[in-house]
């Protein structure tokens, strides 16, 4: 019979002693959670916190939200399929009835759907052995600053150099190009690679994919123009190559419309999905291939994980709030209420250098200083809210509030923030007076 041990609120020990030293996030946030609700977590003690975390985006609908919670427990009380490989499941066939009739057909999307493993690394890998299946080609392009994974495939096209250290093997087929307006990377631009395709052999080099997120969420809330998409998208066409977009984090909502290349007017060949997507936090990835693509022989890709119906149900019932006109008002709300906080710091905070970033819910502000967003997460934190630190060098202090927040609640949260900065950037009173007024 085992005896649970009982420990003060709070106590890491455990943690200290006998995990991994790879773990993270939980440096920089100390403290033992234990439940969650919406925009709140607490703690051990019954510390309550706001989040602008939300799990790096895997809880764009916030901690439990009833209506989500209420579809997993009727899944598990009517002793539904939850481990289904590819089978069919009833809870599958209404994710896909749902997504098909909710998020594609309304923006004139055609595309099947494949369930890889559930984690978005293993849709980028996925993705990227179709591509390159498909055009019997072995290079990819992938952009500075970009992150897309941490297996080997995902990883290659990764940018992040502490991430790659940990390969322990050379990490090869890809080309780097520069990001919009990332021009002192020292990687060719897209217009300078396009160039190099003019002649009457354009194909040949040509790359298998391109691989790019729209909004770079651990690079730094870098934002893609339209005009840039648009040359992306047009290179990837006139080179028979592949244009793969990367919605892990900046999809489902994260950035304004369900899909972040939606302002581009752009359609991708293939689209990875994942974090938000099953709606409960719950691991669940999706690959979005245009049918003429869909080149899989039956097996070649596969995981033992790719049918957890669990979360087909949980997804199922997060699609439902994109019906409803009341969430996409508040969440419009929310996002024009951090843009327009965002540019207010920027301009009370200029001299420091700092600078608003991102777009949506997935945005943040850069200071120019080594240490400087760093310090500000580590106040705001005293402050009792969660919130990291995103970009090559942690130069970007990154919120991501749910977007199903309240209004107060995400009030409440800025002026906590607003109270970290200034203890870390003082700035004049005659400052702030003129601004405010």
């Amino acid at each position: 019979m085992s005896v649970s041990v009982a420990y003060a609120p709070n106590h890491t020990g455990t943690f200290l002693a006998h995990e991994s030293e790879v773990r993270s996030y939980c440096r920089r946030m100390p403290r033992v959670f234990t439940r969650g609700r919406n925009a709140h977590v607490w703690d051990e003690a019954g510390t309550e916190f706001i989040d602008f975390f939300s799990a790096c985006g895997s809880l764009n609908y916030g901690h439990n939200d009833a209506l989500i919670k209420q579809a997993a427990l009727d899944h598990l009380e009517s002793d539904s399929i939850i481990c289904g490989l590819d089978l069919h499941t009833s809870a599958k066939r209404n994710f896909i009835d749902a997504f098909q009739r909710i998020v594609l057909a309304p923006r004139g999307l055609d595309y099947k759907l494949q369930f890889p493993g559930p984690t978005g690394t293993n849709a980028v890998e996925a993705a990227l052995k179709l591509a390159r299946k498909v055009t019997k080609r072995h290079n990819v392009v992938a952009f500075s600053r970009g992150f897309h994974g941490m297996t080997l495939g995902a990883l290659a096209a990764t940018y992040n150099k502490q991430a790659r250290l940990g390969a322990g093997v050379p990490l090869t087929h890809v080309t780097r190009l520069a990001y919009e307006n990332d021009e002192d990377c020292g990687f060719p631009s897209l217009d300078a690679f396009a160039a190099r395709f003019e002649s009457a052999t354009a194909e040949a080099g040509a790359p298998a994919a391109f691989l790019v997120e729209t909004v770079q969420g651990e690079g730094g809330l870098h934002v893609a123009s339209k005009a840039w998409l648009q040359r992306l998208a047009a290179l990837a066409k006139r080179l028979g190559s592949l244009l793969i977009v990367d919605d892990i984090q900046a999809g489902c909502g994260r950035t304004g419309p369900f899909f972040s290349f939606e302002r581009a007017g752009i359609k991708p060949d293939i689209v990875c999905l994942a974090k938000s997507l099953s709606g409960l936090g719950l691991p669940m990835a999706l690959v979005l291939i245009k049918p003429t693509w869909d080149k899989w022989s039956p097996g070649e890709h596969n995981g033992t994980f790719r049918g957890n119906n669990l979360a087909f149900a949980t997804a199922t019932a997060a699609l439902g709030y994109w019906e409803q006109a009341s969430f996409l008002g508040q969440k419009e709300q929310s996002e024009t209420l951090v843009q327009a906080w965002l540019e207010m710091k920027s301009r009370i905070y200029h001299s420091y250098g700092v600078s608003a970033r991102g777009q949506g819910l997935m945005a943040g502000l850069r200071f120019a200083y080594p240490g400087q967003a760093e310090a500000v997460a580590r106040e705001t934190f005293k402050r009792n809210v969660l919130i990291e630190t995103a970009g090559q060098n942690d130069d970007v202090l990154k919120l991501m509030p749910p977007l199903t927040i309240p209004h107060d609640v995400l009030i409440e949260g800025l002026e906590r923030i607003s109270q970290a900065i200034d203890a870390v950037l003082p700035v004049s009173d005659t400052a702030s007076q003129t601004l405010a007024a």
